[in-house]
């Protein structure tokens, strides 16, 4: 009997805690879209049972969760000397755009940091914890950690291997179309997916597509979101596969670049590029293409450069040429399929993924399934690769 109440409190206080780190999970979404390359963090202080302060990362560059959470405490009037703070990630303790948040902990005399998540960072790793033992404050990780982790996905992805997260996204037909035979791709799927596809662009750092979607198109290619608040949302940047530099200088990206960032990747920058450059477009020359290429741009080479630019996460979404080329180089890690309850039909018929195809069932790209959403009569599917 005394073990059923042990076992009963020790559930109780770890309810205690998983409820103040979903608040912290719940502040740091507020952030995401906005603070690329870095990722969303939220905080919340808790003293006497009460939270007295919260907090997240609301833009980069600007404080992190950690100090924006103490800063709504001192507003409120509170001290937060003697309290605990729930933070979703691991408290930086290196000088970047802001000071270390393991300076503001100690300074303001918390008493104990509850971590959802450690960071990979390796300016972090471990350092934190070593600097807050040192002071003294106590510390418990993992708490919700399998929900902080999903936070920051891409981040995770971005910090370890320097290149960005890709998510490969398209909308298709129950028979596996994306486009009639004559080209005609709108719409394949109604409002509701369209909207979320519009959320999905705010929540990744860049787009990308080929030249043959621009040219079939004549795309925006930016954020169009109806909730934009106060904060509104932010463009990604536009990245544009373009091995023979073919862009029309007359297309919607090339006209609105010197409003939205646009990145056009070619291997043969050619004269065109200076009247691009006037009108704004960044070219970005991709070298070591290798012979079975063909010329074209060679995607694992463009994704180190692009990393090394800071793009933390990329939306790709068209064609099916570039998406067999992004995955057959390793370069996608997941996939949003959309799923439209239409048929077109038709031999000619464009299909989410061209090029020359996987030769082999058992070496092709292979998915482990993640979830399913409904968006009016439209399905989502989401694979991990």
């Amino acid at each position: 009997m005394i073990v059923n109440i042990i076992d009963k409190k020790e559930n109780i206080y770890a309810t205690v805690h998983e409820s103040y780190m979903q608040r912290a999970i719940e502040l740091a979404e507020l952030g995401r879209g906005f603070t690329d390359p870095n990722p969303v963090v939220g905080a919340v202080l808790v003293k006497g049972g009460e939270i007295i302060g919260e907090g997240y990362h609301e833009r980069y560059g600007e404080l992190h969760a950690e100090r924006n959470a103490i800063a709504d405490c001192k507003r409120r009037g509170n001290d937060p000397k003697g309290a605990d703070i729930y933070v979703t990630l691991e408290p930086c303790c290196h000088h970047g755009k802001t000071p270390p948040c393991t300076d503001a902990i100690i300074e303001n005399g918390i008493r104990h940091v509850f971590i959802g998540s450690d960071d990979p960072n390796p300016k972090v790793a471990e350092k934190s914890k070593e600097i807050l033992d040192g002071a003294g404050i106590g510390q418990t990780r993992g708490i919700l950690k399998d929900e902080c982790d999903s936070l920051n996905e891409k981040f995770f992805h971005y910090i370890t291997t320097g290149r960005p997260y890709v998510t490969l996204k398209y909308a298709m037909t129950a028979d596996g179309k994306i486009a009639s035979a004559s080209g005609k791709s709108q719409w394949i799927t109604g409002e509701p997916a369209r909207r979320y596809v519009h959320r999905l662009r705010h929540e990744h750092a860049g787009i990308m597509v080929g030249i043959g979607t621009v040219l079939a198109d004549d795309p925006m290619l930016n954020c169009r979101l109806e909730d934009a608040g106060p904060a509104g949302h932010s463009n990604p940047v536009r990245i544009i596969v373009d091995s023979k530099l073919r862009i029309p200088l007359d297309s919607q990206i090339v006209k609105s670049a010197g409003e939205i960032r646009t990145v056009i990747a070619t291997t043969e920058p050619k004269e065109k590029a200076s009247a691009l450059q006037d009108a704004g477009c960044e070219i970005l020359c991709v070298p070591g293409l290798s012979a079975e290429a063909c010329g074209r741009v060679d995607i694992g080479k463009l994704m180190e450069l692009l990393g090394e630019m800071k793009i933390s996460g990329i939306l790709l979404e068209g064609g099916g040429t570039l998406a067999f080329s992004a995955l057959k180089a390793g370069a996608v890690s997941k996939v949003c399929a959309f799923i439209a309850p239409k048929i077109l039909g038709g031999k000619d018929a464009k299909t989410p993924v061209e090029g020359a195809g996987f030769d082999d069932p058992n070496t092709c790209a292979m998915l482990k399934y993640e979830g399913m959403t409904l968006f009016g009569e439209d399905i989502m599917l989401e694979y991990a690769l």
